[in-house]
């Protein structure tokens, strides 16, 4: 999975406020479905978009299934938004050198 996918994933809110969620560790459909405008199957959609694209991860807990994050499924979108920093401070520190001559 490329960054690409990610960004498209994390473009629609509904997503956005899973990954929130998420943020605090695992937790089931029904939690997750708590309080948004779309029903829970539509919730459990976006979730298995997501675990397909290695960004959520499932465990069972005995009848349930919580969903996690999975940290993985962020790599690639972190070393896109990383390489705009490196050419950043790459240009900072070009800068910095001519202004001591």
């Amino acid at each position: 999975m490329g960054y690409e996918t990610v960004l498209e994933l994390l473009g629609d809110p509904t997503r956005r406020v899973l990954v929130e969620r998420l943020r605090s560790g695992p937790r089931p459909v029904g939690d997750l479905a708590e309080g948004l405008p779309v029903s829970r199957p539509a919730v459990s959609k976006h979730l298995r978009l997501m675990l397909d694209a290695g960004l959520v991860s499932v465990t069972r807990d005995g009848t349930r299934r919580l969903y996690g994050l999975d940290l993985r499924g962020l790599d690639e979108l972190r070393r896109y938004v990383d390489g705009f920093w490196d050419g950043a401070l790459a240009s900072f520190k070009e800068a910095a050198e001519k202004g001591r001559h």
